[in-house]
């Protein structure tokens, strides 16, 4: 299996995480005009199922080091697929409850309190189970970083319109909680030595692969959820996603997963050299690619008011300081 040798590269492989994590979404953005997003989500589960499968039959079964893909999952103990399946479980809930919360409360308010409560409480959680790096570097770094996602929603609800109801907020808390628990239920399912794992624990190949069904058997419940009970816009069925999906549509969606488990692989296997805390605190960073899709592609500031470029430029300030602390935090 391929292992990261040097912390540089792990550096690499979190930044592709930070570009994969706050690109995806712009898929869903592609799709949303002619198909709803429970329908687009199938698509992008699919997507991160293939992803991981494709990863662990290559990389993951490339060189003499470590154990391979199917020798992995062939020895895992029954503890250890159990906790990757809810990894796979709880973060599928997170992300569809972070969906719901941005349709009731709106993007200004639901991101910030969602992922900025997901990456304070997770890089904590991990940073305690495996502490590895420089604390007071990490977690100024993580401040940055939370700091910076603020600047964003200030910058955001400049442009947008309505208020947050309390119903939304609430949505948002929770999705931030079980998003910043996910990260650590697939690590404890895997060995902290890649080389030499341990007996009944995976690979981190192996592990992304069964978190990846921990989500599509989730998906029956808490997708069909939203399909027939929608917090907006019409309710869809199963019957839709086969009559008005065109390959096209289901193309993107799994493009969309697909580029989401690049990242997510990607992290785990850095996490070997980084350390948890820091591999996740890095990725969770994607809040500043997907801000630069906004400003610099989607021109969703074009015509925002006074003040907003001012926030916007703090915002990129504090997010790059930030992931430069959470960087050499494991260095110094």
């Amino acid at each position: 299996m391929f292992i990261i040798q040097s912390y540089p590269l792990a550096v690499i492989f979190c930044l592709i995480t930070m570009f994969c994590w706050g690109s995806w979404a712009n898929t869903q953005k592609l799709a949303s005009k002619s198909w709803g997003f429970p329908l687009f989500y199938w698509d992008y589960t699919f997507g991160i199922i293939l992803l991981s499968l494709l990863v662990g039959l290559t990389m993951g079964n490339m060189g003499s080091e470590g154990q391979g893909f199917f020798a992995s999952l062939k020895q895992a103990s029954l503890n250890a697929i159990l906790l990757a399946l809810l990894g796979g479980v709880v973060f599928n809930i997170a992300n569809l409850l972070l969906v719901a919360a941005i349709d009731i409360a709106g993007m200004a308010i639901a991101f910030p309190v969602g992922i900025g409560i997901a990456l304070a409480l997770g890089v904590t959680v991990n940073y305690i189970a495996t502490p590895l790096g420089n604390p007071a570097l990490l977690f100024i770094g993580v401040a940055l970083v939370v700091g910076a996602i603020v600047l964003d929603a200030l910058a955001y609800k400049k442009i947008s319109k309505g208020s947050a109801s309390t119903k939304g907020i609430v949505i948002s808390l929770a999705a931030g909680i079980l998003m910043g628990f996910f990260y650590r239920f697939v690590a404890a399912s895997m060995s902290e030595d890649f080389a030499k794992p341990v007996a009944g624990l995976m690979t981190p190949y192996a592990a992304v692969f069964i978190f990846s069904i921990g989500i599509f058997l989730s998906n029956f419940l808490f997708n069909s959820f939203f399909m027939y009970k929608p917090i907006s816009g019409s309710k869809v069925s199963y019957a839709d996603y086969f009559k008005k999906g065109t390959s096209k549509l289901h193309l993107i969606g799994i493009l969309g997963g697909a580029i989401w488990a690049i990242g997510f692989t990607f992290n785990m296997i850095a996490a070997g050299k980084a350390g948890y805390a820091i591999s996740y605190g890095l990725g969770q960073g994607a809040t500043l690619i997907a801000a630069i899709w906004g400003v610099f592609i989607w021109k969703e500031f074009k015509n925002a008011p006074k003040g907003t470029n001012r926030l916007l430029s703090l915002m990129f300030i504090s997010f790059i300081a930030g992931l430069a602390l959470i960087i050499i935090a494991r260095i110094i």
